[in-house]
């Protein structure tokens, strides 16, 4: 069973199976560029529970046993793509004179 605490991204309750494979592949992406080889078991596990929703407690257990430094860069990381509230910017914005 998933800790509340730990019922964020891919493990939140209440997400479409298309919202959670789209957060799965995201926090895999953000594992696999900042922690590497490091992260092949958080890897693999998250790639399983795109089809199989029992593997979503082995991922979560698998992340919190990273490495401190890998565990904060990946949390880091993730919730600065999911952050509420981002905007878009056409671009620099430019000094008019």
């Amino acid at each position: 069973m998933i800790r509340p605490a730990d019922a964020f991204g891919p493990w939140a309750a209440n997400i479409t199976p298309s919202e959670r494979t789209a957060r799965l592949r995201a926090m895999q992406a953000i594992a696999r560029l900042s922690c590497g080889p490091r992260s092949d078991t958080l890897c693999a596990l998250l790639r399983l529970a795109e089809t199989d929703p029992d593997t979503l407690e082995a991922a979560a257990a698998a992340l919190a046993r990273l490495e401190p430094l890998d565990y904060r860069r990946v949390l880091a990381s993730y919730a600065q793509v999911h952050r509420p509230g981002l905007s878009v910017r056409s671009g620099p914005r430019r000094r008019t004179h």
